[in-house]
C-alpha cells in the first residue's frame, strides 16, 4: 500500500464509517480496487501522479467497474493528505445516498 492509502484504510477500516465495512485490495473482474464497500456497491480509488498519464485506461476501468454496478469515487494520493475530512465526507455521502435503482416496470437499466 502507499502512504495515502495507508492513511484512507487507517480512516475506513473496522466499520469506522457509518457502519460501512469496506475491503482493501479488492479483485472486481479483471481488476483490484484499492477500496470496496460491497453492500454498497461503492469504490474507493485513490490516483498517484502516474495517472494523468493513464486516465484513459482509468476511465475504461470505471465504465467496466460501473457496468458491474459499482460507483467509483477517485481521489488523489495528497488529497488524502491535505483534505482527509473533505474526502472521508464525500465517501460518506455516497454511502448514505445511493443512486437510483433503474425500474425495469418502465423499461429502465439493461
Amino acid at each position: 500500500m502507499t502512504d495515502a492509502e495507508r492513511k484512507l484504510w487507517w480512516l475506513l477500516r473496522r466499520k469506522q464509517l457509518q457502519g460501512f465495512r469496506f475491503r482493501r485490495q479488492v479483485p472486481i473482474g479483471p481488476y483490484i480496487a484499492d477500496f470496496a464497500c460491497h453492500s454498497a456497491r461503492l469504490i474507493v480509488e485513490l490516483d498517484g501522479g502516474q495517472h494523468t498519464l493513464q486516465a484513459a485506461q482509468d476511465d475504461r476501468r470505471t465504465v467496466w467497474l460501473a457496468r458491474a454496478g459499482y460507483r467509483v469515487l477517485r481521489f488523489w494520493n495528497a488529497e488524502v493528505f491535505t483534505n482527509s475530512e473533505g474526502v472521508l465526507e464525500t465517501i460518506r455521502l455516497a454511502l448514505l445516498n445511493p443512486p437510483p435503482q433503474p425500474s425495469p416496470s418502465r423499461g429502465e437499466g439493461e
